[in-house]
């Protein structure tokens, strides 16, 4: 117990900033809906931990923490004048952007979280653990389906009404075009590529950028304003 004791404080910490970051932003900017959602996936995720459902708790705990650290790395970034990824621009571009609707928000942060930031981490989350990325396949499952159960909450949670169901709503066109469980499926292989890279730094580094600008791409689509 005391080992997976000293494993947590990380978790711990990133859920205490989440919390802080919730409590200061207004609640209708797009960052206050994204990191929402990301405060209940990773309460989430240390509630799993704690109950033993990860195989192996360092691991789980190690990815984890990597891939929030991207987040708040955005978030710091932006805070401190400096460009974030351009994955994460579109985001703190429009995020009180009256035409955007909140689903728009929550989904256009899952996709730069999703498409560029969880690869990274799985990299990053290797390079700490000494080991290959099939090493960490299960604990990326598991958070993996953890988010997909959450997309539909949220789906349910922040679709403006009934008319969504119309098919003249605009917004049932944007959201059709972009698939979780497809971003997921891709993000694994982007993980895996980058970590046979990792002996040819320039090529891995132009990856990257090509991935992230990509990634951005997507997420700028995702949050075209909409009418009411």
């Amino acid at each position: 117990m005391a080992q997976l004791e000293q494993f947590t404080t990380p978790v711990d910490a990133v859920v205490s900033r989440l919390r802080a970051l919730d409590a200061a932003l207004p609640a209708r900017d797009g960052i206050a809906v994204f990191n929402r959602v990301y405060l209940a996936v990773t309460e989430a995720v240390d509630r799993r931990i704690d109950t033993g459902e990860f195989t192996d708790a360092r691991a789980a705990i190690t990815l984890d923490v990597r891939f929030a650290e991207r987040y708040l790395a955005a978030v710091d970034a932006v805070a401190d004048e400096r460009r974030p990824p351009a994955c994460w621009r579109p985001l703190f571009q429009f995020r009180r952007h009256p035409g955007v609707r909140p689903l728009q928000f929550a989904l256009a942060g899952i996709n730069a979280h999703i498409g560029h930031d969880l690869a990274l981490a799985v990299v990053d989350a290797c390079r700490t653990l000494d080991c290959e990325p099939a090493e960490l396949e299960d604990e990326f499952d598991r958070v993996g389906d953890l988010l997909v159960s959450l997309e539909e909450r949220i789906r349910e949670d922040l679709m403006p009404g009934p008319d969504l169901f119309q098919i003249a709503d605009p917004l049932t066109h944007l959201l059709g075009a972009w698939s979780l469980e497809r971003a997921r499926e891709a993000t694994w292989s982007a993980a895996r590529a980058l970590w046979a890279l990792r002996r040819l730094p320039d090529v891995a580094e132009e990856f990257t950028e090509r991935l992230d600008a990509a990634v951005g791409f997507a997420g700028r689509m995702l949050l075209t304003p909409l009418p009411e």
